[in-house]
């Protein structure tokens, strides 16, 4: 297998999120034994002294194991800043795709993401 190929088969599915001076890069991927994991990128363009640009990139891993306890936490911070007041900026974003706080007997939309929904066929 080329470079080419690998590259093709490595990236499933990729969504952009552009969020003021940011873009946060959702992207599946599959590794060599065909098992999709979730790399969340935060990038940010920054400008050098002599004035040209480059893009700083952070990057996290998520595996399928972890989805479940990756989604609760980010459930209960945008609930703790949603319950104490804190001002979000409300974006134009479609409303399938803004987080929200829930209480114990409700569920957000993308809280329960099941491994399948991923492969972008749900």
């Amino acid at each position: 297998m080329d470079y080419n190929e690998q590259s093709d088969r490595e990236e499933i599915y990729s969504r952009p999120v552009r969020a003021g001076k940011r873009t946060y890069f959702f992207d599946v991927k599959s590794t060599r034994g065909d098992d999709l994991y979730l790399t969340i990128t935060e990038s940010k363009k920054r400008f050098k002294d002599d004035g040209t640009f480059f893009y700083e990139k952070h990057k996290i891993f998520l595996y399928k194991e972890d989805f479940e306890k990756f989604a609760e936490g980010l459930n209960d911070a945008i609930g703790f800043i949603t319950d104490n007041n804190v001002s979000v900026p409300q974006t134009s974003a479609p409303e399938s795709y803004t987080a929200s706080a829930t209480t114990e007997n409700e569920t957000s939309s993308w809280s329960n993401v099941e491994f399948d929904d991923l492969d972008g066929k749900a």
